[in-house]
């Protein structure tokens, strides 16, 4: 049977090749506007693009026989993978061609940024001779950070061994004996930022990332320390880091991507600043990165019309088994479950366990494993996390995952529970369904509560005594937080409880510092479970 492939975005000339090999009609749609689009895409069983297509729910349900879509590159936030899940649409992207790229643009402004190269040149060029301005330092013995060993991360590091350069690394999940195996020193991001002359991040733009070197954090740098972003715009407040090149604070930076692109008004005065080196998102821009995106994207699509195995899927089983009405409470309930733990427990972790008990979640015992690991890896640093591909990132990251059924003591009929243990300690959390929809978190570290999973949740650990809820509301009250709700949970009256407290408002560094400073009152921490 010959398939039709709609190509509506250039790729690299060996994506036909690849197709027309296989035997597969190539339909040239890279000259078609949209209404074209929509009327001439009814008869296609495989659709490729890059990042200048937006395949939407519309343009699924005009593919009436669309059985794979293709993704050039990594990032597949141009494809509505929701609708083509429940359509049944394969959807794959090309994760690892850009690596080497990225990682050799981020050596080349490494080196750029050392050797004062850009602004030499640009001196030579005007027609100066100024040798002693731009005397550079050498890499040797200096100090790299890098922020987020996924794929481009562990390459970059690769890269800086030969120079003599020691390697700090910050991820989240990523285990010491990971980091170890990659001859890279594992501190924690404070430690990273205060000791590093270069600091260089390779993370997706997600919340915890967003703002991440800022005035705060750049203040805790070395003095004279140099920035480098081919990761995501955003990751860098870019006022913040002018501000810090003008005052001496950092002496270089070396950005390839921008909050806005191409850049606003707003950045003129950081790119044209003598202590930067920037270039137009190029990072990846290889004849060969192109090439490699395209061969496996391509291949890829070919194993998926003909029925094989493939290796880039984004929704694959687990996420069409977690698309299935039935399921879909309880895989969102396993995700806040992990995310939870994210946030209440940042400690290394070894091993992430978790357990299934009530009808639902026992068949479905593989997806509440992916989707509690899910929950949990989506605050890292690594890469995008999704339902394929977070077993792997575990697996990388060096943390043993397990799956158990279980009968517990309780009166819950549907209960999953994660448990994590690392040289940091064990954290374990459990949560139910209350009818479809509301969720709710039943134990915290040996604690039984019964906490509606929805909203700010400021928890602390308190001696229960008289008065600590007063002195903790005296706090939020100065402040102007109102507080929506109170749930204790204790194992012993007189001894310690767990108090979580539901909140209005976002509460400040300085509050939750203030909190953490009462009598009696430790383990403050804020738990963001908004919908």
């Amino acid at each position: 049977m010959s398939f039709r492939v709609l190509l509506t975005d250039s790729v690299h000339p060996v994506c036909t090749e690849l197709l027309e090999e296989a035997g597969m009609e190539v339909v040239d749609g890279t000259s078609w506007e949209m209404p074209e689009i929509l009327s001439r895409c009814a008869n296609v069983e495989g659709w490729i693009i890059r990042s200048g297509t937006t395949i939407d729910a519309e343009m699924i349900a005009a593919a009436q026989k669309l059985v794979v879509i293709g993704r050039a590159g990594v990032g597949v936030d141009n494809v509505d993978i929701p609708t083509a899940t429940k359509k049944g649409v394969l959807v794959l992207n090309a994760p690892a061609g850009n690596t080497i790229s990225t990682a050799e643009h981020t050596m080349a402004m490494l080196l750029a940024l050392a050797r004062k190269l850009a602004p030499a040149s640009s001196s030579l060029k005007s027609g100066n001779w100024e040798r002693k301005k731009y005397t550079g330092t050498e890499l040797f013995g200096k100090t790299v950070g890098i922020v987020g060993i996924g794929k481009i991360g562990r390459e970059v590091a690769l890269r800086c061994r030969p120079f003599g350069l020691k390697i700090l690394g910050s991820d989240p999940v990523l285990t010491h004996e990971a980091a170890e195996r990659l001859g890279i020193e594992l501190v924690d991001i404070d430690q990273l930022f205060s000791e590093s002359d270069y600091i260089t991040v390779h993370t997706p733009l997600i919340p915890a990332t967003e703002g991440l070197l800022n005035d705060e954090t750049l203040a805790m740098c070395k003095r004279g320390v140099c920035i480098i972003n081919c990761a995501r715009g955003g990751i860098v407040d870019e006022q913040a880091l002018l501000r810090a090149l003008e005052s001496g604070q950092v002496s270089g930076a070396a950005l390839d991507v921008y909050s806005s692109e191409p850049p606003n008004s707003e950045l003129t005065a950081l790119i044209a600043h003598p202590g930067t080196v920037t270039t137009p998102h190029i990072a990846a821009s290889t004849g060969e990165a192109q090439e490699k995106v395209a061969r496996q994207v391509t291949e890829q699509v070919i194993h998926a019309l003909r029925n094989e195995p493939v290796e880039t899927a984004i929704n694959a089983m687990a996420l069409r088994m977690a698309a299935q009405p039935e399921v879909q409470p309880y895989v969102a309930l396993a995700q806040m479950l992990g995310r939870a733990s994210r946030q209440l427990f940042d400690g290394a972790v070894d091993r992430f366990v978790v357990r299934c008990h009530g009808d639902v979640p026992r068949r479905y015992t593989d997806v509440m494993r992916i989707a509690a690991l899910k929950g949990f890896l989506e605050g890292s640093w690594n890469e995008v996390v999704n339902l394929v591909n977070a077993p792997i990132i575990a697996e990388n990251a060096g943390i043993e995952v397990d799956i158990h059924t279980f009968h517990p003591g309780s009166s819950f009929s549907n209960l999953i529970e994660i448990e994590m243990s690392g040289s940091d300690g064990s954290f374990s959390i459990a949560g139910t369904l209350f009818g479809s929809k509301d969720a709710r978190i039943t134990a915290i570290d040996g604690y039984e509560m019964e906490l509606k999973a929805s909203g700010r949740i400021l928890l602390y650990r308190n001696q229960d005594r008289p008065g600590m809820l007063a002195s903790v509301g005296l706090a939020l009250a100065d402040a102007g937080i109102n507080i929506g709700s109170l749930v204790l949970g204790r194992n012993i009256p007189g001894e310690e409880a767990l108090t979580a407290v539901t909140v209005d408002q976002p509460i400040p560094q300085p509050i939750l510092a203030r909190v953490a400073q009462i009598e009696g009152v430790h383990g403050v921490c804020m738990l963001e479970l908004m919908p």
